[in-house]
């Protein structure tokens, strides 16, 4: 599978063209506590070895599954990775849109724009590795998936809101590119912890807001 399919896999909604009555609710609902169950196990143990030290071998032994069944639900590891990933990029989302400010509404558009690093930084300290693998082995990845442009377009618009006479579209983007995960997880490797990278963070805000 190319690495643009799998991307694009992650961000359509699935569809089910099956004719036939719909599969019973328990059916479902046991379906999405054992996909549910892996992504978790595969998270440990990506957390744990980094994502190219699990095989798919080991999360099927981990998780208690056939491994024809793991590849027939995520198809390789990579998709895999994504997945993890996707599923924390997801519950992020949820909270810029509907969480408390200042993340969510209901604070300034400066708030909610300083806020964004902070809450940022700790996913990336939570799942780096796996966001990291997806931007390092699918080249320019990070980019195509929907994620960032969800990110790129919420800064964006509390750029413009916030100081209209500002260059709000590259702002958005020299912002994300302090946040982007190897970037980060280089950084900490050289010792800058998370306070520092967010305080650089509200700097370039705060030099925006300021043009």
């Amino acid at each position: 599978m190319a690495p643009r399919d799998l991307i694009e896999r992650l961000e359509l909604p699935v569809v089910d063209t099956t004719p036939g009555p719909p599969p019973p609710a328990r059916e479902r609902t046991d379906a999405a506590r054992n996909r549910a169950h892996i992504l978790e196990v595969a998270r440990d143990l990506f957390a744990q070895d980094g994502p190219e030290g699990v095989s798919m071998d080991a999360v099927a032994k981990a998780a208690c599954v056939g491994k024809g069944t793991l590849y027939r639900r995520f198809g390789d590891r990579e998709s895999l990775v994504l997945s993890v990933f996707s599923d924390h990029e997801a519950v992020f989302q949820d909270e810029l849109l509907h969480g408390p400010p200042p993340l969510g509404p209901g604070a300034t558009p400066a708030a909610r724009l300083h806020a964004f690093a902070p809450a940022y930084l700790a996913l990336v300290e939570e799942v780096g590795p796996l966001i990291a693998a997806a931007e390092e082995r699918l080249p320019g990845a990070r980019y195509r998936m929907g994620p960032y442009a969800s990110y790129r377009l919420h800064l964006r618009v509390l750029l413009e809101q916030a100081n209209p006479r500002c260059d709000a579209e590259w702002g958005a983007e020299a912002l994300l590119a302090l946040v982007g995960a190897s970037h980060v997880l280089h950084l900490r490797r050289e010792g800058i912890d998370r306070d520092r990278i967010a305080r650089g963070w509200s700097v370039m805000v705060d030099a925006l807001l300021a043009a």
